[in-house]
This record gives C-alpha cells, sequence and structure tokens, in this order.
C-alpha cells in the first residue's frame, strides 16, 4: 500500500509541476511553438537520467525514492502524449519544418538530456 501512497504523492507533485512550468514557459515565450512541452520533456528525461543512475548506484536507499520520484513525479511530469498531439497538430497546420524541428529536437535534446542527468549522478560520491 506504500508505494502506491509514493506514486500517487509524486504524481501529484509532478502534475502540479507539469502546469507550472509550462504555463510559464509558454508565457514567457509563447503559444506558437511548444516550448512548454519540449522544456518539460527535456527536464523530464534529465530527472529519470539522473533518479534512475543515482538510485541504481545507492542500493542501500530505499525503494521508496523510485516509486516516488521515477515512477510518481516523472510519470506525471512527462508529456510524451502531448507531445505527440503537438507535433501532429503542427503538421496539419502545414507546419512541416515546425513539426520535424519538434519531434527531432525532442529525440535528440531529449536523449542528450538523459545522459546529463546520468552524468550528473555519477559524479556524485
Amino acid at each position: 500500500m506504500q508505494k502506491y501512497l509514493l506514486i500517487a504523492l509524486g504524481g501529484a507533485l509532478g502534475s502540479i509541476a507539469r502546469y507550472w512550468v509550462g504555463a510559464t514557459v509558454t508565457d514567457r515565450l509563447g503559444a506558437r511553438f511548444p516550448y512548454g512541452t519540449l522544456v518539460i520533456n527535456l527536464t523530464a528525461c534529465a530527472v529519470i537520467g539522473f533518479s534512475l543512475t543515482f538510485l541504481g548506484k545507492r542500493a542501500g536507499l530505499s525503494s521508496a525514492w523510485r516509486y516516488l520520484v521515477p515512477v510518481g513525479f516523472v510519470g506525471a511530469y512527462s508529456t510524451f502524449s502531448t507531445y505527440e498531439w503537438e507535433t501532429m497538430a503542427l503538421l496539419r497546420a502545414g507546419g512541416v519544418p515546425a513539426a520535424a524541428l519538434y519531434a527531432f529536437g525532442s529525440l535528440v535534446l531529449g536523449l542528450a538530456a538523459v545522459w546529463c542527468g546520468m552524468l550528473a549522478a555519477e559524479l556524485l560520491p
């Protein structure tokens, strides 16, 4: 039962963070391009890369952290389905270059963010 409560708590925090980050980025950069979702996806990749690497190196840490952070928080915070929807919306609006940039940029920068998160965790003592 405890793992479900931790997932729910992480999910609630992830949902709130997703809304706040998306709204803040959109307010600052505008809505013509899905910058908010891009920032959310990239930071989610960095957080999951860091947390899973960090937790993997620290076998003594409670498994509760795995339920709270990568499963609960990142699961609610990440927005892959929104990313796909926005890519399709860009395509349907005739924005093939913008859709390609968004899809390719999310893929490449997301992989780079996961790698950076992993490196950051590996540098810790």
